[in-house]
């Protein structure tokens, strides 16, 4: 039998305030453990909450961004647990009345049509600390400054019918949040995390079938192991005649697969009568619009009309907001928004994906390689050279003057030194001047590969292939 995948995602996304979401704690990423507490991180009796103006506009923001529909009227809930990591033994987050909803975000199906993946919900709630479990340790210990660190909870509808849809709806999602200024979406830090709500039902088949959650992935590579996981499990086990458990599951790396946390708990709510209710106003709301930066579709169509870009060029560069910071600023010092597209998407992107970097651990500057691509047009280094030349940008943060200049790697356009080595080229290699004389113009290209190489990429190429056609066509 064929099997249908149902996937819904929550992602929990940190906002980039200077303070917690209801103290006046500074919020920031810290290695030490419980740097930034107060009594209302460590939810001490009396110590009442004060809801930060800011969390509420980074909040509308990102909800503008997903195509939500934003409430002028949202109310806190108590989330009731008890867990080391929340000493008030309940989480202040949104429930009833949540602050967005009926959002989406835009994936390509494998068939190449756009489908929107619908977004249930955003809401605003506190984070919780975390435990820290050392190996051979009786205990653990708890580090709170991430209590009370200001999150929008994103919820999608059940629409998502594969990984690489799941893939999609994240990559878009992180960088609709970036684009936004809202979030710096950075997964080793925590700032967004990602639980997974997964079922299969047979294909045909209107009903939900049974849904697994599988908390706290780490990475958008585990969520896509978790899916392809969990539909492989699931389908095995209706397959052999038992039935999928509804639980929480969590993703186990060392055994590339996931496993049983807990059955699944309902948690139990209560109104949040410390904080009135948000009330927002359409003048706000329509202020806190004008204020979004512009967005990863309005920057890829100016790209198309300003620089005058492929769609395709524009869709890769505008897909991640640091790559096309880059790309941008490196255009305001060179002439050809083309060129620079060709050499941000094959060579700087490639060597990326060789090193496993990210376009912010790249340490030469945007300008550098506006230089590099000016040195190409006076004739300075040859294109082949300037790959060579940009590897070791790459690896060193080097100006490519210096580089050039190290490494002797000065394109050669000396007419009578070029001509020298085109009559050697010629003199080695009869066979090729015979075919080029009986008509085989892919002769001449073999004998400017050789005058290349004797000097090992320096010469001109263009110099090189005229000087070699003049002497042959004597």
């Amino acid at each position: 039998m064929n099997y249908e995948t149902v996937i819904g995602l929550e992602v929990h996304v940190e906002l980039l305030t200077k303070s917690k979401m209801f103290c006046g704690c500074n919020n920031e990423f810290s290695t030490e453990s419980n740097k930034h507490c107060c009594p209302v991180c460590l939810g001490m009796p009396g110590a009442l909450p004060v809801l930060n103006k800011g969390v509420v506009e980074y909040a509308v923001k990102a909800s503008l961004a997903l195509n939500c529909e934003v409430a002028e009227f949202s109310k806190f809930d108590r989330k009731i647990y008890f867990y080391p990591d929340m000493p008030s033994a309940y989480q202040i987050s949104q429930y009833e009345i949540p602050l967005a909803r009926n959002g989406h975000i835009d994936v390509e199906t494998a068939d190449g049509h756009i489908r929107p993946i619908g977004v249930h919900t955003l809401h605003m709630e506190e984070d919780a600390g975390k435990l820290i479990h050392e190996e051979g340790k009786p205990y653990s210990q708890v580090d709170l400054d991430r209590a009370g660190v200001p999150l929008v909870e994103i919820v999608s509808e059940p629409d998502i019918r594969s990984a690489d849809e799941a893939s999609q709806y994240l990559n878009n999602l992180k960088t609709l949040l970036q684009y936004a200024e809202v979030s710096d979406c950075k997964m080793e830090e925590g700032s967004l995390r990602c639980d997974l709500n997964i079922s299969i039902r047979p294909e045909g088949s209107s009903e939900f079938g049974t849904k697994v959650e599988v908390k706290n992935l780490g990475s958008f590579r585990v969520v896509r192991r978790a899916i392809e996981y969990e539909e492989k499990r699931q389908k095995e086990i209706l397959e052999s005649g038992g039935k999928v458990v509804q639980e929480t599951r969590r993703w186990d790396e060392q055994r590339g697969k996931t496993v049983h946390m807990r059955g699944k708990v309902d948690n139990r709510y209560s109104p949040e009568y410390n904080l009135p209710p948000v009330i927002l106003t359409q003048e706000w709301i329509e202020e806190i619009r004008q204020s979004l930066p512009e967005l990863p579709h309005q920057r890829k169509k100016r790209y198309i009309e300003q620089f005058g870009l492929p769609s395709y060029d524009a869709e890769v560069i505008t897909s991640s907001k640091e790559l096309s910071n880059f790309y941008e600023e490196c255009v305001e010092h060179y002439h050809d928004p083309k060129t620079v597209s060709n050499w941000v998407m094959v060579e700087l992107m490639g060597l990326l994906n060789e090193t496993g970097k990210e376009i912010e651990d790249v340490i030469f500057k945007p300008k550098q390689l506006a230089n590099m691509l000016s040195m190409i047009d006076k004739g300075t280094i040859s294109g082949k050279i300037a790959k060579d030349v940009f590897k070791e940008m790459f690896d060193t943060g080097k100006d490519p003057d210096d580089i050039v200049k190290e490494k002797g790697l000065i394109q050669i356009s000396d007419e009578q030194e070029l001509e020298e080595i085109a009559r050697d080229a010629i003199q080695q290699n009869p066979q090729s001047v015979e075919d080029y004389k009986n008509g085989k113009k892919k002769a001449l290209g073999f004998l400017v590969g050789q005058v290349m190489k004797a000097t090992k990429g320096k010469a001109n190429p263009q110099m090189a292939n005229k000087i070699l056609k003049d002497l042959l066509d004597k």
